[in-house]
Formats: C-alpha cells, structure tokens, sequence
C-alpha cells in the first residue's frame, strides 16, 4: 500500500491532490485488481451510490458511450458501489438487455466499503451506505490529479471527465495552462514570468500578450492529445 496523507472534513477522510493516490486490491466484475494494475495509463475511478437506479444508469450509458474516446487518450474506467459482484453484474446485463449499451469497464465490488472509505467517497448526511457520485482521475504515475463531487440527486457530466483529461495531458505535454472552459485546439495559457527580468521580457517573445502576465499561444494540431 502506498503511503498516503489525508485530511479530515467530519468523518470524512479525503486524499490529497497531487499526492499518490490510495492503494486498493477488491474483486469487481472483470476480476481481481488493484491501482498498480493502471501504471502507466491514466484512470477514472468513479462512484454511484447504488446499483438500478435510474441517474447512476444514465451515468453509466455515458460512460460506456464515451469509453473508445477515453480509450485513445491512455485511460481506463473504474466504477464502484457498495454492491455486490453478482448486483453488478445483474444491473450491467439489465443495461445491455432494456438499453442496448453493454457495459466494458470493471464494477468494485466494495461491500467492505474499504475502497470508499479511502477515497472519502461516504458522505455525512447524504448516507450511512451509499456513495455519493465521486470521480478521481489517476495519473500513469498512480498520482491523483483531480477530484469532482456531485450530489446523490443530479448525475454527472462525461464530456466534461473528457475535456479535463485532454487539458491536463497538454499541461503535462508543454508546460502550459488552460483558460476556463478551453477545448481541444483552443489556445492554451503561457506561465506568467517569475522574474523582473523575465516580465520585462514577455511582451517581445512572440506570445499573443493581454499583458506581461496574461499571454496565449496556440499548439501545432500534432500536439494535441489523441483523440
């Protein structure tokens, strides 16, 4: 198990960004697997709070819509429940057979709930059991890099776990930021400069500058992330 720091908000233990993210071992619906398994590749480990119920069904369909785009930006899905193996398995045939969507990423089997606990995926006030709708993106490095919470009433975005992930691959690829809302071939934020010298200098480096601190560049189309 990786070592791990964690702040507490109530009871609830939550885990750092930019820290290793907590380790796991937990049977789910394609077999035995632990963090160590996604070296390499990024991870969206996300929770709902119950097998067949409607919002965490339209959560799902999204995700397995979405899974070939995921797919070809190096990164896998893990969902989570506490439900069992064999709810998991019933719920995702159940998907297949009334809404023609079959289901390719593991279900956590996590009656235990070690694997919600770790994540801090339990909420004071929303349920004693249930997970609220968490989602957690890994990096190759087992490094957590973003954490998104919604409530059990209103489900999730998926397109929006997409654009995260493409923005934070060109942060990593170039040394870069990205503005609010910035989609792929959008310009991207240069590092404002740290130095007198350097911000003396910004405004002659052939940036597209607001001003010393605020400057855009654009990205050949061979940098982006695939898609």
């Amino acid at each position: 198990m990786h070592d791990y720091q964690m702040e507490n908000q109530g009871n609830v233990a939550l885990p750092r960004l930019n820290e290793p993210a907590p380790d796991f071992k937990a049977k789910t619906t394609h077999g035995s697997k632990r963090l160590a398994d996604y070296r390499g590749r990024w991870l969206i480990l996300f929770s709902h709070p119950a097998d067949f119920t409607p919002v965490c069904t339209t959560e799902f369909m999204a995700f397995a819509r979405a899974w070939p785009e995921f797919q070809d930006r190096n990164c896998d899905l893990l969902g989570l429940s506490i439900d069992s193996t064999f709810s998991h398995l019933a719920w995702a045939r159940n998907i297949e057979e009334k809404f023609g969507v079959e289901i390719p990423f593991p279900i956590i089997d996590d009656l235990s709930m070690n694997v919600a606990q770790a994540y801090g995926m339990i909420m004071p006030g929303a349920s004693d059991t249930s997970t609220v709708r968490a989602t957690f993106l890994i990096d190759p490095e087992g490094v957590l890099r973003a954490m998104v919470y919604y409530p059990m009433s209103n489900g999730r975005n998926v397109a929006e776990f997409l654009r995260l992930l493409d923005a934070m691959q060109t942060s990593d690829a170039h040394n870069v930021a990205t503005p609010e809302g910035w989609q792929r071939g959008e310009k991207v934020i240069v590092p404002p400069p740290a130095t007198v010298e350097a911000a003396n200098a910004r405004m002659d480096e052939g940036y597209e500058c607001t001003d010393w601190y605020f400057c855009k560049k654009s990205l050949p189309e061979a940098a982006l992330p695939k898609s």
